[in-house]
């Protein structure tokens, strides 16, 4: 029998205090007493009255904090609660309980059908502005689609046009909101929702994370259901859903603790970014938004077919020399041992050699390489520049840093360039809080962090950096004709 913590903790809670509480009750009553004698027999007496009430006073502040601690600890101890056992009853009870809830809430949503009726409701009861064409509806208007939707619809969509929501959006002069930015807010709802209730199923635990194979299994859910991801072959689902499931994590885990919080998923571009696999037309979507949507399969496929490029000896893992071939060797040495010295595990074999990347290690290795302006891409990155793990870089660090890009950069045939100019110059881009040394808070700031990551680890990033006017100009040329 293990110890009851939540009857200790109210045993404390009320024993404590009460012990306290009747000394202070003695020590008032003898206070009084005495300083009622006191008072009637010279200043001495009275002078020992004054130190019974530094006695009491101090009893008294002894007691608001043993009232104090005695409720941290009965917090502590109810949120101290043993998980029951798998296929004990308290589980199962457990289980069909959130079953019943979930299902309560989904049956609360609005289906397409009830989505695609409240649209022909908002578009038949509305007004058309003279001025820019658009579809209006001031708040008496609002009030009469909520009564016609309850009607034709149900109860379930009312909570949708409560006074608060129609404050929620930019009114003109006359008092009147577009209805498609509220139609698209009660979608986004509707899906925001959805998604919480589909991934609180795969929440074995209950805690409000998700761990990497229940993410995994939410994607492979959402599958049949996006139109660009349909015709995917079943032998790359599982693949995919790994590598899809790990940006979630990159962006929503930034303890790296293994698991991610729902809240913080459904709030995050990830989810968003997911959805947008939603088109069906292909005239819709780009090769070049295929290429950037880390979810797309064309960017899975990418992925995959970089790392088994790169895996030469086919073990499953990269070295440092593997790994240097990436982006056509453009990286810089130094960056590479950064890399491996922060962000790759050591293997089960002694020696520094035995160290080599596994495949999460490589994604979270390119999606900080193609997500360098985010603070969790930046962060990544800063760790690597940050040669003495001190949390900031001096001008000896960007110096050394710098002089492996400078030789590749000769390598290319490229003119000379003095190091202390570009040092300089990444300076001015910055703007440090402190002028001997850069911090990340500074390159978050900055907005440029990403630019300088760039400069220093990859002399393709520096070249775009130095002829960034000519590639601004090559842009904007297409778009004059």
């Amino acid at each position: 029998m293990g110890i009851n913590m939540r009857g200790v903790a109210l045993l404390l809670h009320f024993l404590v205090p009460m012990f306290i509480e009747r000394q202070l009750n003695f020590l008032f009553s003898g206070f009084h007493l005495f300083y009622l004698y006191a008072k009637f027999n010279g200043p001495q007496i009275e002078f020992l009255a004054f130190c019974f009430v530094d006695i009491f006073f101090f009893f008294f502040s002894l007691l608001l904090y043993a009232h104090f601690l005695s409720f941290l600890f009965s917090s502590i101890c109810f949120l101290w609660v043993q998980k029951p056992e798998e296929g004990s009853i308290s589980h199962r009870v457990q289980r069909l309980a959130k079953y019943r809830f979930l299902k309560k809430q989904s049956d609360l949503l609005l289906n397409a059908d009830d989505l695609d009726a409240m649209w022909v409701c908002l578009r038949e009861n509305c007004v058309i502005d003279d001025a820019t064409g658009a579809e209006k509806m001031n708040y008496e208007d609002f009030c009469h689609i909520a009564s016609v939707c309850t009607e034709q619809i149900g109860p379930k969509c009312r909570r949708f046009f409560s006074p608060s929501n129609f404050m929620k959006f930019e009114k003109d002069e006359s008092g009147r909101i577009a209805i498609l930015p509220f139609y698209l807010y009660v979608m986004r709802t509707v899906s925001l929702t959805q998604a919480r209730i589909d991934m609180s199923e795969l929440d074995e635990d209950s805690d409000g994370f998700l761990q990497p194979h229940e993410m995994e299994n939410y994607i492979r859910g959402l599958i049949p259901n996006l139109a660009q991801l349909r015709d995917m072959p079943a032998a790359f689902i599982q693949m995919y859903c790994r590598i899809a499931a790990h940006k979630f994590f990159f962006f929503c885990d930034s303890h790296r603790r293994g698991k991610a919080c729902i809240k913080r998923v459904l709030l995050s571009n990830c989810l968003q970014e997911l959805m947008e696999l939603h088109q069906e037309s292909e005239e819709e979507v780009t090769d070049t938004e295929q290429a950037e949507n880390w979810f797309s399969l064309t960017s899975a496929q990418r992925i995959c077919d970089m790392f088994l490029a790169l895996d030469k000896d086919m073990n499953g893992t990269l070295s440092k020399q593997e790994l240097r071939e990436y982006a056509d060797g453009t990286l810089t040495e130094i960056f590479i041992e950064r890399v491996f010295d922060e962000h790759v595990r050591r293997g089960k074999t002694s020696g520094v050699n035995s160290r080599e990347m596994d495949f999460e290690s490589f994604l979270d290795f390119v999606l900080a390489l193609e997500n360098k302006d985010t603070p969790e891409g930046l962060t990544y990155l800063f760790r690597c520049l940050d040669l003495q793990g001190r949390g900031y870089l001096t001008t000896a660090d960007i110096h050394s840093l710098f002089r492996d890009v400078h030789h590749k950069w000769i390598e290319g045939g490229n003119y000379e360039l003095c190091i202390e100019d570009v040092r300089d110059e990444i300076w001015d881009m910055v703007k440090p809080a402190d002028e001997l040394r850069i911090t990340l808070s500074d390159l978050l700031s900055c907005k440029q962090g990403g630019t300088v990551a760039s400069m220093l680890i990859d002399v393709r990033g520096f070249w775009a950096h130095d002829n960034r006017e000519n590639l601004l100009q090559e842009e904007e040329e297409p778009e004059e004709e």
